[in-house]
């Protein structure tokens, strides 16, 4: 089975989104530039003895996105506590709204945005009582 065990964020600006991931997620990151051969920083999103998985920051190669264009690639959604919370860091470090909030009906609130390096990420918040 191909469990997804590690994920890789395309940024142009490594300190603006170790900045944006930092503040918004509580993430830390460690420097793994010289094993990468260019800049890589780890990404550690929560306690090992959480579900979840950790990651990376790494220098985008090619142009980004462009606006308006179709996901291609994977989008990561990470578990917040309070979403409306979240969302506000989000917008106030620069990030943007892609799909806003809406409630996937007794489970969860769900949205998208687009980071400061233009890549789309979710946050979900569970709630049953979601409508």
């Amino acid at each position: 089975m191909g469990r997804v065990v590690h994920f890789e964020v395309h940024v142009d600006d490594m300190d603006r989104a170790k900045k944006f991931y930092g503040e918004v997620f509580g993430w830390t990151f460690e420097d793994w530039s010289s094993y990468a051969g260019m800049p890589y920083f780890g990404a550690v999103t929560g306690d090992a003895d959480a579900m979840g998985i950790n990651g990376a920051l790494m220098q985008r190669m090619g142009p980004p996105p462009a606006p308006g264009q179709a996901v291609n690639g994977f989008a990561c959604t990470m578990g917040v506590g309070d979403y409306d919370a979240t969302e506000a860091k989000i917008l106030a470090l620069g990030g943007k709204v892609a799909l806003p909030k809406y409630a996937l009906p007794g489970m969860a609130w769900q949205g998208y945005y687009i980071d400061t390096e233009g890549n789309i990420i979710g946050i979900h918040q569970p709630d049953e009582n979601a409508k």
